[in-house]
């Protein structure tokens, strides 16, 4: 509704800017002109004043007077009449006179030296609400089924009164298809009912104008049912007859009707014979009894046909509908005229009516035919033309044009005058459009002789032309889709005879206001918090302003709602929250809006007035009425029953029918106090359960149904266990629940074996074969009698151990690793109860290579079913393998069949156990292995392959050599010096070689090349600096034992690590000579190497340090710079930091012969 108001003003805007009346400005001469008055039919309220407008312009400013009754009012001869200053507006003071001594036809005159303008007639009356007639009215006594006409009458008030029908409590009387209210306020029955009796139908009548409110005295009614009226056909009350007629005005409403009696009530509708209804103008009211078109045209006359049936038959009623019409105008009342001396000019009034309407012209209130004469005047018809008008020829003209149907009375005057051309327009002025939108820009002008006008964007280089533009004649720029480009400077100029005047505006193109995140449709459970979004884009620079509606109306002042930025938060929802909301978002230039519904839901509410009817032994009848569903339509009821004889306070869920029905039959057991209530469940979830029904108590009876799961097994070898489920209490039917158990071998014995057992669910048969067929039947009895026939059930007894071994046992080699075993299945005689399958136990016995021990393990694969045969897969080759088959039942396994051997071919060997390198020269290295594990056959010899590898890991030509079974070892001349090589090795047998194992090994430096490396060894200086630096740490050594065994701790420095001493380097072991440090890899050891024999491992990496070379001592430096250290033994201090120190003193020899080793 917001959003429809903002465009019908927005259009009107647009409008205006192209259809305005030429204006001229207040400050040069003008006739006068008529600016409001009051309307041509004036109903006054008696109880206040009396206000009869009349405004008017003009230069010099007008005076004026009026007339009454088309004779001068003399305002000063009446006291109680004045005039407003400045203006022609009577007002008429009726504290000390009635209104009605003022009521008549009034005229306004406004005058100036220029002309003469009139109003048009102002029929001033006052309104009137008469009280009804006293009347006495007799009750209305008929019989039922009959038509009834309850009169109104109101009394004639101004204006007309609104008629409605209440009773005493001021509540509406209902009405329906068969009672209604016709046009005239008269309360038609197409046929009464009983309920129609009341003594208090009141007729009531409004008066809108002055809100008063007059009742008719009330009508009693009673409706007799003595004697019944047959059913009848239609016919019609109102109107009468086959046809009627009707005359309506063009523009006004059309409103007919059609009431019809009849037994049943008739249905009416409408049609139009000579066309179709007008859709968008025409509605159905009372019950399709009244046919309303508004807006009537021409194209509305013609014969409407009204239709009344029910099932007896058919009556129709034709009305006649003619369209007359007041003078309207054809292309809008005459405009005036402003024209230069010498110019011409025409006044048009062009109107038309039905009938036609006759126009006549006045001339400053003159008729035109009394009025001076005017050479550059002439009348044709409802035409004025001027031609060379002269200063003077100023005047007001009256175009009059009138039908027996109404009149129109417009002024337009002539101004002539001579005036240079002005912009009215303010300066400068900034116009702010949306982009895309269509701009207007004003150039409002004035001059005499009319302007022309030109216009100019920025500079003044040429005329704006053509598109995008268009040009109107009151001077406004039209942009119908503006464009940011467009905006900027504009300038237009009005140019005339007399002179030239320009004035500059600008044009600002804004970005319009979208809201880019709608509002989506809400559905949400009372009590729970709903947001709904509203993210706007707009143009910055423009102020945002956002509301929200509820329903097209503001939103409720709660807080509960509360308003964001872009947002809508609703928190603890109710039921009344429910409706559609409105974003609206507005900048002073444009508008966008958005809406979503909000629909709260809940559970429903629980139904209620739970009845029981059509009461039956085994049966009843439910009826509810169902709750409020809370906006989520009820989906389904479940039905529950309270059983308070077997399990008082327990609920059972019973039937569910669909959410649509309110009424069930329900099944029902005998021997059962029902109690029932109703659940209803929508999309949120379940109701709270009904309140109870009525108690409903079942007759016992015998039983209906016997216990299901009839089985029959043995838990020993002689008996049989009969078992079954239970019947429920709502099952037994009756008190005394009994079970009659029977029973008899299959195909053996004829008669069944019966016994009667309570409160159980299973019976023991003893002394039964060992695993025969039973038929089997278990049947429900009470003390009302017995179930229904039992069906039959099977079931074997007890199972015993197989009495016999399969027969035939044989093994298939498939190949070294898998074997099939075969038998003879078992005779289903012996197995002696249910056969599960077959096992095969084997164990490998032993290997048949000499070397190998004896295996005993025992292995077990099962076949289920019943089956001849089974593979052994996983075996071990070139071995003896033990087997046996037994049967087994669900009772357990049965006697083994004879032991059976079977033999294993060879197969490939195992990966050889070791592969050392024992012996490393500078050209040669010596191999030596032991066998494979499991040789898997005889071993035919062995495949030693090797190859070089250099620094980069690249691998060099493979070598191959062939050794017999019997070699362990092999040494292998003729390799290059200091050079490292890969072996693989693997076993043969007669079914091909096995895996090999890898090894490493590197050969030793060149001895020439080893001695040239350590010939500074032998040099005399060398070895003098070596002694004096050994004697000088000897002397350091015993100076610090001799501290330690005066008592003293020797204080020492935090320990220090050897790691970041820049001068320690670690020592070569092969020659105990110290090396260069390194990373490199040809010092860590080949892949595969053994370890030393003391268990030890020599570092690889560059971590070496001295104290890797001990037992675990920890390497610490003096504050002198001094080494000291223990070197035999393992340290515990390593272990026990402070606590526990070595009883044992460092000893000089020990550490002499530490010394040695350095040199």
């Amino acid at each position: 509704m917001m959003e429809r108001r903002m465009e019908a003003a927005l259009l009107a805007l647009i409008v205006g800017h192209l259809v305005t009346a030429l204006e001229v400005p207040l400050d040069l001469p003008q006739p006068p002109t008529i600016t409001h008055q009051s309307p041509k039919d004036y109903i006054v309220d008696p109880r206040e004043n009396i206000i009869i407008h009349c405004e008017a312009k003009g230069k010099p400013h007008p005076s004026f007077s009026w007339t009454r009754n088309g004779i001068h009012f003399d305002i000063d001869s009446y006291p109680n009449v004045v005039m407003r200053p400045h203006s022609g507006t009577l007002v008429v003071d009726i504290s000390r006179e009635k209104a009605d001594h003022y009521e008549g036809e009034y005229q306004c005159t406004a005058r100036n030296k220029h002309g003469t303008a009139i109003s048009h007639n102002i029929v001033v009356r006052q309104s009137r609400s008469p009280l009804w007639s006293k009347e006495k009215i007799k009750p209305i006594i008929v019989q039922e089924g009959v038509s009834l006409v309850l009169p109104c009458r109101p009394p004639a008030g101004l204006p007309p009164p609104i008629i409605f029908w209440m009773d005493n409590n001021f509540q509406r009387l209902p009405q329906s298809s068969r009672v209604s209210q016709s046009l005239n306020g008269d309360l038609y029955f197409s046929n009464v009912l009983q309920e129609d009796s009341r003594n208090d139908y009141i007729c009531y009548a409004r008066f809108p104008h002055t809100q008063t409110i007059q009742q008719k005295q009330p009508i009693t009614v009673r409706v007799l049912n003595q004697d019944p009226v047959d059913e009848r056909k239609p016919t019609f009350l109102i109107p009468s007859g086959p046809s009627s007629s009707k005359m309506v005005l063009r523009g006004q409403v059309l409103e007919m009707e059609c009431i019809a009696e009849g037994l049943p009530t008739p249905e009416l509708s409408w049609t139009k014979v000579s066309g179709d209804l007008p859709a968008k103008r025409t509605s159905f009211l009372h019950y399709q009894k009244w046919l309303r078109i508004v807006n009537v045209s021409e194209s509305d006359a013609g014969d409407y046909r009204c239709t009344a049936r029910n099932r007896h038959g058919t009556v129709h009623h034709t009305i006649h509908v003619t369209v007359k019409a007041a003078p309207y105008w054809i292309s809008g009342a005459p405009r005036n005229l402003v024209l230069a001396p010498g110019e011409n000019g025409v006044l048009t009034c062009r109107a038309s009516g039905t009938p036609k309407p006759l126009v006549m012209w006045a001339m400053n209130g003159i008729p035109i035919e009394n009025s001076p004469k005017d050479v550059s005047r002439k009348v044709e018809d409802d035409t004025i033309i001027f031609t060379d008008v002269q200063t003077g020829s100023s005047a007001v003209y009256q175009c009059n044009v009138s039908n027996e149907y109404g009149y129109l009375l417009a002024n337009a005057f002539v101004n002539v005058l001579s005036e240079p051309a002005r912009v009215l327009t303010p300066a400068n002025k900034v116009y702010q459009f949306i982009r895309n939108s269509r701009a207007l820009i004003d150039c409002a002008s004035f001059g005499s002789p009319i302007p022309k006008i030109t216009w100019f964007k920025d500079s003044r280089s040429s005329t704006l032309d053509g598109e995008p533009y268009i040009f109107h004649d009151n001077g406004t720029l039209e942009i119908p889709i503006v464009q940011a480009r467009n905006g900027g400077k504009y300038t237009c100029v009005a140019r005339n005879t007399l002179g030239i005047y320009e004035n500059h505006v600008y044009l600002e193109v804004k970005e319009p206001t979208r809201i880019v995140k709608q509002p989506e449709y809400k559905m949400v459970q009372r009590g729970r918090s709903v947001v709904f979004q509203c993210k706007v884009k707009h143009d910055p620079s423009l102020i945002l302003n956002t509301m929200w509606l509820k329903d097209d109306e503001e939103l409720p002042d709660d807080d509960r709602f509360i308003v964001g930025y872009d947002s809508l938060t609703i928190t603890d929802v109710t039921e009344s929250d429910a409706g559609m909301y409105t974003c609206i978002t507005n900048t002073s230039l444009d508008h966008d809006s958005a809406s979503a519904e909000l629909t709260v839901v809940e559970k429903p509410d629980p139904p209620t007035d739970l009845e029981l009817t059509d009461k039956k032994k085994k049966s009843v009848q439910l009826t509810w009425i169902p709750g409020d569903e809370h906006n989520s339509p009820i989906q389904k009821f479940l039905i529950q029953y309270e059983d308070s004889l077997h399990h008082r306070g327990h609920w059972h869920n019973l039937t569910e029918v669909p959410g649509t029905t309110t009424t069930t039959y329900l099944k029902l057991s005998p021997y059962v106090h029902y109690t029932f209530r109703v659940l209803a469940y929508n999309d949120v979830g379940f109701s709270r359960p009904s309140a109870p029904s009525r108690m409903y108590k079942t007759e016992p009876a015998a039983p209906d149904e016997n216990p299901a799961g009839v089985k029959g097994f043995g838990t020993e070898h002689d008996n049989l266990v009969i078992s079954w489920k239970p019947l429920t209490s709502l099952q037994s039917n009756g008190p005394g629940l009994q079970y009659r158990v029977m029973w008899r071998q299959k195909a053996v014995e004829n008669q069944w074996t019966k016994v009667t057992v309570a409160n159980t669910t299973k019976f023991v048969v003893s002394g039964t074969p060992t695993f025969v067929p039973y038929e089997l039947k278990v049947q429900a009895v009470n003390d009302h009698g017995d179930g229904p026939e039992p069906a039959i059930a099977h079931g074997f007894s007890g199972e015993d151990l197989p009495a016999a071994a399969p027969e035939n046992v044989q093994a298939v080699v498939l190949n070294s690793t898998l074997a099939e075993v075969h038998w003879d299945p078992v005779s289903h005689r012996l197995i002696r109860g249910h056969l599960k399958g077959y096992k095969v136990y084997y164990w490998r016995e032993r290997s048949l290579h000499k070397h190998n021990p004896h295996h005993m393990e025992k292995l077990i694969l099962t076949f289920s079913g019943n089956r001849s045969h089974g593979l052994l897969p996983g075996l071990h080759s070139f071995s003896l393998y033990s087997f046996n088959v037994r049967v087994y039942n669900g009772k357990g396994e049965g006697p083994p069949s004879p032991t059976q051997q079977f033999e294993t071919p060879e197969g490939v060997p195992g990966i050889p156990t070791s592969l050392v390198v024992t012996n490393s020269n500078s050209d040669s290295l010596t191999l030596e292995w032991s066998p494979p594990h499991d040789r898997n056959g005889h071993i035919t010899g062995y495949t030693l392959k090797y190859q070089p590898v250099n620094s980069s890991n690249e691998l060099g030509p493979v070598e191959e050599l062939a050794l017999l079974a019997n070699e362990t070892s092999v040494t292998l001349p003729n390799l290059k010096y200091s050079t490292r090589y890969k072996f693989y090795l693997n076993a043969k047998t007669v079914r091909g070689a096995g895996p090999a194992i890898s090894q490493e090994a590197s050969t030793i430096m060149d001895k020439a090349v080893a001695s040239r490396q350590v010939d500074i060894a032998t040099q005399g200086w060398f070895i003098g600096l070596m002694c004096a630096i050994a004697l000088l740490i000897l002397i350091l050594l015993i100076i610090c034992f001799i501290q330690r065994n005066k008592g003293g701790k020797y204080p020492v420095k935090e320990k220090e690590d050897a790691h970041t001493d820049p001068e320690f380097q670690p020592m070569k072991e092969d020659d105990c000579t110290f090396g260069e440090y390194s990373d490199n890899e040809d010092h860590k050891p080949l892949k595969g190497s053994r370890t030393p024999s003391n268990g030890t491992v020599k570092r690889d990496d560059s971590d070496d340090s001295l104290v890797d070379y001990g037992e675990g001592g920890d390497g610490q430096f003096n504050e002198d710079g001094s080494f000291i250290g223990q070197y035999s033994g393992k340290s515990s201090s390593r272990d026990n930091a402070e606590g526990h120190e070595s009883s044992e003193a460092p000893s000089p020899i020990n550490a002499m012969n530490s010394l040695n080793s350095f040199v």
